[in-house]
């Protein structure tokens, strides 16, 4: 998939654990898992809001986009 999710790095920056961040923003640790995996297809807008407003980011330090020559 041409965008990664960059939510492991955020999560190591901001020194806030996995079972944390799925407690603020209301999710499960499973989906937030296969989110930091990058093994879903998509994401609510609801859901990318709440991550940001936890870890305090803008979605851009979540979500890269690779050209086909990165890939």
């Amino acid at each position: 998939m041409p965008i990664e999710i960059k939510l492991d790095v955020m999560l190591a920056m901001r020194k806030v654990k996995s079972k944390d961040l799925a407690q603020i923003i209301g999710i499960t640790e499973q989906n937030l898992s296969l989110l930091k995996q990058g093994k879903v297809k998509g994401i609510r807008l609801a859901t990318l809001e709440a991550i940001c407003a936890a870890l305090d980011c803008q979605p851009g330090d979540l979500l890269h986009y690779r050209a086909d020559e990165e890939r």
